[in-house]
Formats: C-alpha cells, structure tokens, sequence
C-alpha cells in the first residue's frame, strides 16, 4: 500500500510516496513512566495505579490500571489553544494536521556548543539551500540531540529546582525562524527534541504564541530524530483526543523509506 502527499504546484518537485510495506518505521515518543521529565512547575507527574493482575475469579488472566498524568509532559502535543484565546484544543485540530512529511533540521552541533541555541531564519534558508524548499503542510522537526540527555532531568532541562522554570537551559526554535515558518511555509506541525518550542531561558514563550496565532500545534519531547533523514519520512503524531484539551500525550511515528 501507498500513501501520496501533494505538494502545492511550486512544490511539485518535493511530494513523495510512501510505500507502507517496505518503510522503516521509526518511534519518535519516549515512554510515560515514573522517570518522564515534566515542565518544573507542574504538580504532578506520571502515576500509573495497577487495579487488577492475575487470575479472575474465573480462572483467566486480566491486568488494568488507572493512569493520571499533566498534558503537557513526557512526548506530547501543544495544542494551539495552549498559548491562543480561542484557538484550536486537542479535540478541534483537524486529523490531517497530524501527518505530513518530515523536514528535519540538524541543529546538534551548535546546541552542543552553545546550549542556549535558537533556530534561526538563516537557518533555514541554509537547510533550503541543500536540501529545497520546505513545502506546505510539512511537519518541521529541529533535531538538537538533546534527546541523549533523557531522563536526567538537570541535564535535560539545564536546571532541576522543584517548582522554578526561571533557570532552565536548552536549545529551540527562535520567535523569528517560527514567525518566518507560519508565514511562509505554513506547516501541519513544529516538532524538537526538546522540552518546549521555546528554548529553556525563554520567559515570554514567544514561540508558543506565534504558532497558536496560526493555529500550528507544537510536538515536543521527542527522540530518535538522528534516525531520520534531513527529507523523505512521513510523521505520524496522534495525540489523545481530549475534548478541550490544552495538549496532550502523544504517540509519534516516522515512516522512513528504505531503498
């Protein structure tokens, strides 16, 4: 089976087919357990409650549990809602916005160097150049490479102080790279690596509002993105459909073509 994505005519050159049968599939989620890292000031964290494991009364086998967890920790959806008065929540975002194909921008040896990194404008143009024009309804993956850090928390967020986001370093996309992106190349999606589309020292979050001002949801927290090519996957990133959601754990796949 086959699954084609058309570009816009200008970006005719860019669309491509996936074959399902013979691409890779590539996990981009890191698992919900007591270790996922949460934005400091969250109260919680991810509880998982075991209800029943073993044998029923009936004599057959039968395990559940009840989990509770904040939206927005561990791999999950922004929705723009989250950062947007009346934008789309979780439930509104149509289901095609959740795949596309993948742009993957490789930012981990400036990030290694300065761990404050943004993505910039420049940036991209210079992805552009070697690789062609973004198209539409892409969804734009930042790789930083700080998805080796997880789950160490301090190392991951840059600070581990109960309670406090004021201290916190790690690399994103910068306001301007996510202006350009909504305005030029509209994309279903932005994804990194990292705990937020903003980078750690930000106070303002001004990435998160330029993309719900689009009604663009962000992906963060992912992994594995060294294990993709710069073009040629797909994504697939469904949230939980929570109706009124903010955001919302997320399971996010990558089908890389094999050749």
């Amino acid at each position: 089976m086959s699954i084609a994505f058309c570009a816009a005519p200008l970006e005719a050159a860019l669309a491509q087919s996936l074959d399902l049968a013979t691409a890779k599939i590539v996990d981009l989620t890191h698992p919900l357990d007591a270790n996922t890292i949460f934005w400091p000031t969250s109260d919680s964290g991810f509880e998982l409650k075991q209800l029943h494991k073993g044998p029923t009364k009936r004599g057959f086998f039968y395990y559940a549990n009840d989990f509770c967890a904040p939206e927005h920790g561990g791999t999950h959806l922004d929705a723009p809602m989250h950062f947007g008065e009346g934008r789309w929540t979780n439930s509104d975002i149509p289901p095609e916005r959740f795949v596309g194909p993948a742009v993957v921008i490789d930012v981990a040896a400036k990030a290694s160097a300065d761990p404050d990194y943004v993505l910039t404008v420049a940036d991209i143009a210079a992805w552009e150049a070697a690789h062609g024009r973004i198209p539409e309804r892409a969804i734009v993956l930042l790789r930083t490479g700080w998805s080796s850090r997880w789950p160490d928390k301090k190392a991951y967020l840059g600070d581990d102080t109960p309670g406090d986001a004021t201290h916190l370093h790690f690399p994103s996309f910068g306001a301007d790279a996510a202006a350009w992106l909504a305005k030029e190349r509209r994309p279903n999606l932005i994804g990194v690596d990292t705990a937020s589309v903003d980078y750690g020292p930000s106070q303002d979050f001004f990435v998160h509002r330029i993309l719900a001002g689009a009604n663009i949801g962000g992906l963060e927290n992912l992994m594995n993105l060294d294990q993709l090519p710069e073009t040629g996957a797909t994504v697939v990133a469904l949230p939980m459909k929570i109706a009124n959601g903010s955001g919302g754990p997320a399971r996010i796949i990558a089908f890389v073509p094999q050749k």
